[in-house]
């Protein structure tokens, strides 16, 4: 199942979007364009699914429905989410949210709608809502009482992850006090992700990415997860050289492109939902990057997964492989930003049919109007 089609109204830099989505999603624009958001109303979703998460939680932990509603939205308008679950060219499951806040700025739900196939699940609020205005604080996928015949939706939301690994954090998680399910998705929880893993899907995964590591790193000869005497887990990497043991380093000493690539391996790994992946490309080598999208293809072939991909890189969209249906071109207007699809515009249609790649026929434009400036700029 993957989210085949999604409408975002008054969310974040959003004025307005109804998108389709197909298994493999790059999203390019320039800076503060909106991708990291667009990204963001998945994980909205998957927060709301989340034990221990929910409509408070996910709203607080973003800054409040004030920070989250779009600011070209008027009269304080609800924000609203609505997505279509599908499995090929069937539509199983259509979900829609949407929330403001009260008074005292608490997020309240102003909707929710669910229908599997063509028929309505729930619709929300509704009688017993308007007797008790306080249900208003949570919506019913968070409630396993009340999601149990829309369960599959929950789930299905539940398994939704993002990858952004910052590798100063996955070397020192504890430095951070903060319990943030946002702070997870950079990396404080990897290691302790991978360590309670069992123990054959881990060795098996840890040599596969071993396997894929050495095209990147020569000299890696081994790779795997031991615990210190704290019982801290560690990343080992065994590593060629001269001077016995000298080519044994754990995460500590690991470059930032190899726990960033390592990163990557294990959540194409990990899990059966959407993975959201941002700037994959980042400390990578632009040979290993040109490589990226097939690797994530032959994955999606194996699990069938999902993959949206934030990029700002021509190494990665080079790709031949890559058609304009799976591109969404991000274009910031003088209020909010328009998502298009770059199959649908004309010129560059023209130009994938004479064979140009889809880097190529893109990013022109996507690059800000006046970036030629920036060569006059001077200290």
């Amino acid at each position: 199942m993957r989210v085949s089609h999604i409408e975002l109204e008054n969310w974040k830099n959003f004025r307005s979007v109804s998108v389709d989505l197909p298994e493999r999603v790059f999203l390019v624009g320039p800076n503060a364009s909106g991708k990291s958001n667009f990204l963001d109303a998945f994980r909205f979703l998957r927060d709301l699914a989340l034990p221990g998460g929910g409509l408070q939680r996910a709203c607080s932990e973003r800054g409040g429905v004030s920070k989250i509603r779009c600011l070209a939205a008027r009269q304080y308008p609800a924000v609203t989410i609505r997505v279509v679950l599908g499995e090929g060219q069937a539509r199983l499951w259509r979900y829609e949210v949407a929330f403001s806040q009260d008074n005292n700025r608490n997020p309240v739900l102003t909707r929710e709608v669910v229908y599997k196939a063509d028929h309505l699940i729930m619709q929300r609020p509704d009688d017993t809502d308007r007797a008790d205005p306080l249900r208003l604080s949570q919506t019913a996928l968070e409630q396993i009482n009340a999601n149990q015949p829309f369960r599959d939706v929950a789930r299905f939301f539940e398994s939704i992850s993002y990858l952004h690994l910052v590798p100063q954090i996955i070397r020192n998680p504890g430095s951070l006090v903060s319990d943030s399910i946002v702070m997870d998705a950079y990396g404080r929880q990897f290691l302790e992700r991978v360590a309670r893993t069992p123990e054959n899907t881990r060795n098996a995964r840890l040599r596969k990415i071993k396997d894929a590591l050495v095209v990147a790193v020569p000299q890696l000869k081994d790779l795997r997860l031991e615990r210190d005497q704290r019982g801290i887990p560690h990343l080992i990497g065994v590593y060629e050289h001269w001077r016995p043991r000298a080519g044994k380093q754990d995460e500590e000493q690991f470059s930032d492109g190899t726990l960033r690539l390592l990163g990557l391996l294990w959540a194409l790994q990990e899990g059966e939902g959407p993975l959201l992946l941002e700037e994959p490309e980042l400390s990578l080598h632009s040979g290993v990057v040109r490589r990226l999208a097939g690797l994530i293809y032959r994955m999606q072939k194996t699990r069938k997964r999902q993959v949206l991909i934030s990029t700002h890189s021509v190494d990665l969209l080079s790709d031949p492989g890559i058609s304009g249906d799976e591109v969404l071109m991000l274009k910031p207007d003088v209020e909010s930003t328009r998502v298009v699809q770059a199959a649908d515009v004309a010129e560059i249609h023209a130009l994938l049919e004479a064979g140009m790649n889809i880097a190529d026929a893109v990013f022109p434009h996507t690059e800000p109007e006046r970036a030629a400036q920036l060569e006059l700029f001077t200290l």
